[in-house]
């Protein structure tokens, strides 16, 4: 998305959100205490908006989507910059992103929570990002890293995973050039191609086309070998202080849950009804897509993620020279089971 049609989207969408919520603020309903049990009543008229366009999809394909409609207006934005922004503008109050965002968010002094968490059966095996590898370069291992020119998009997933790849090889970023490039679209396979990079990490059905399109020429891909898989729900936490949008978050956290789990147990309507007819891919890019997704694994503890989520703080703190901050404090435990016993109780 564009920074204009983004500017002009948040617009609308803060026009929404006051609309809405602006009686609430004016009576100057008492806020919702962190630690708080969450409210399960959604008040009349509450609604909250939504960055979660593929879940969007699922619950519309499952049938489920009457049933969030309302108290959700969706927002077609994704990814850690735009939720980021959205938050910073009052227009969201809840995102779809990976690992990075929450905490960059609290280092820029937005406060965030977490409220839901996705990741991989089988990561290693399942990866979302591969190392793509210039037509014509060689890189076999972690360790041929060492001198070579690499995409770097800080701020993002992406980023995050090179200094982790970086760690695991016993490398620097001096060992090696960081090329910055925002990790959009077929930005990154483009470089590659192009030789602006001998490494990048690419990711979903780029991996699938980058060789389709580069292999006889050269390009290849490996493996890193770590954990990319960490996906989650996240919002401001003013929206979690004000109880009807609070229980809103919980009731749509529960349909999230459940939403993944159609997903995953309709692999053949998710092809048609997301991949091709949503996001104008081929059967075979879905099916590839599909088959490297592996299965979900939404976990009812969050205690070895928020392990993991720490660990990815440290070295970008080092990294960056920002402040080690706590995850925990990242993670809003209240939400811990939501969509973990809304699956549950779905398939009973």
């Amino acid at each position: 998305m564009s920074n204009k049609r983004l500017l002009t989207t948040l617009a609308l969408l803060a026009v929404a959100v006051t609309g809405c919520s602006g009686k609430a603020d004016a009576n100057g309903a008492a806020k919702l205490s962190l630690d708080a049990a969450l409210p399960t009543t959604i008040p009349a008229g509450t609604k909250i908006v939504v960055g979660d366009p593929a879940t969007e999809v699922a619950l519309k394909l499952s049938g489920q989507y009457d049933k969030v409609s309302k108290y959700v207006q969706f927002a077609n934005l994704s990814g850690g910059p735009q939720t980021t922004e959205a938050f910073r503008a009052h227009a969201l109050d809840l995102g779809s992103v990976a690992e990075i965002p929450s905490i960059n968010a609290t280092w820029t002094g937005l406060h965030v929570k977490i409220v839901a968490s996705k990741f991989r059966l089988d990561p290693i095996g399942h990866p979302i990002y591969k190392l793509g590898i210039a037509p014509g370069v060689s890189v076999k291992t972690l360790g041929d890293l060492r001198g070579k020119k690499i995409a770097y998009s800080p701020g993002q997933a992406q980023g995050a995973l090179i200094l982790k790849v970086l760690q695991k090889a016993g490398l620097t970023k001096d060992d090696v050039k960081l090329v910055e490039l925002p990790s959009t679209g077929d930005v990154y396979s483009n470089a590659l191609a192009s030789k602006q990079v001998d490494v990048a990490p690419i990711g979903g059905v780029q991996i699938k086309r980058y060789l389709a399109k580069y292999g006889k020429d050269g390009a290849s891909t490996i493996d890193h070998g770590l954990r990319d898989d960490a996906g989650h729900l996240y919002g401001p936490v003013e929206s979690l202080q004000d109880p009807g949008k609070a229980a809103a978050i919980r009731a749509y956290v529960a349909a999230w849950g459940i939403a993944q789990e159609w997903i995953d147990k309709h692999p053949k309507e998710w092809i048609e009804g997301y991949y091709v007819k949503d996001q104008g891919l081929s059967a075979a890019d879905g099916q590839w897509l599909v088959d490297n997704a592996g299965h979900p694994d939404i976990p009812a503890d969050w205690s070895t993620a928020i392990e993991r989520q720490q660990q990815t703080i440290e070295l970008l703190a080092k990294e960056t020279g920002n402040p080690v901050i706590q995850a925990k404090d990242l993670f809003d435990l209240r939400f811990q089971t939501v969509a973990a016993d809304a699956i549950k109780g779905a398939t009973k």
